[in-house]
This record gives C-alpha cells, structure tokens and sequence, in this order.
C-alpha cells in the first residue's frame, strides 16, 4: 500500500527581512572584492567573485517574484541600484586593468605576426615570380 504524502506546501514568499539579508550578503561581497581588487590579490578576487555570484544568484531568486509582483521595498530598491553600480564600477576597473596588462604584455613579449599569404611548400612557382 503507498504511503500518503505529505501535502506540499508552497513556497513562502521572501518578506522584507529575507530581502534585507539576502542584499545585505551582496552588498559585503562586493566591498570584500573591491579590497580584493584594490590590492591586487588575485586569490581573494577569486573566492569573492564566487561568492559574490553565488550571493547574487540567491538574491535574484529572492526578489525576483517580489519584484513581478511590485513589492519591493523603495530602500531596497534604491539599494539594488546602488550595488548595481558598485558592481560595473567594479567591472570596469577590472577591464581597464586588464587591457592595460595586455598592452604591457605585447610591448614586452611582441607576438610573431602569422603569414596571410604564403604558397604551401614555401616556394612560389615560376608562373607567379615577377
């Protein structure tokens, strides 16, 4: 005989604290990686930009049927905006470092630039020498 399972119960819609914390752990992952960046550690950038993702995915999760629903606090929302720019502010540093470290790295170690155009074998028939 199958045993009765117990009703499913849907899940709670996330209230203003949940939300709060769920920001909140945004907010220090992204202060946390900008030291990271400011002083150049790599190993730390890494384990708070995982961190931070992984932070970031729960709060979408969190606020997103909020959000669809149009509840979400305005000092959240302000908030969201806030860290939202923290974050390209923070990208965009982090691609300008990069491209200035590409910069130096062609200037210190120029690539070999490819042949476009080169005849198979390394020899030019005599039916195309000028």
């Amino acid at each position: 005989m199958p045993t009765a399972r117990p009703p499913r119960t849907p899940p709670r819609s996330p209230d203003a604290a949940d939300l709060e914390r769920q920001l909140s752990a945004v907010e220090r992952h992204l202060a946390a990686l900008g030291e990271s960046l400011r002083r150049h550690d790599s190993r730390h950038i890494e384990q708070q930009a995982h961190a931070l993702r992984s932070a970031l995915t729960l709060t979408i999760d969190a606020f997103g049927p909020v959000a669809r629903a149009g509840q979400v606090p305005a000092a959240l929302r302000a908030r969201l905006v806030q860290a939202s720019t923290q974050a390209a502010v923070q990208r965009e540093a982090l691609l300008r470092t990069s491209l200035a470290l590409d910069s130096a790295l062609e200037v210190m170690l120029p690539r070999e630039r490819p042949v476009v155009y080169e005849y198979p074998g390394g020899t030019v028939p005599p039916v195309f020498r000028h």
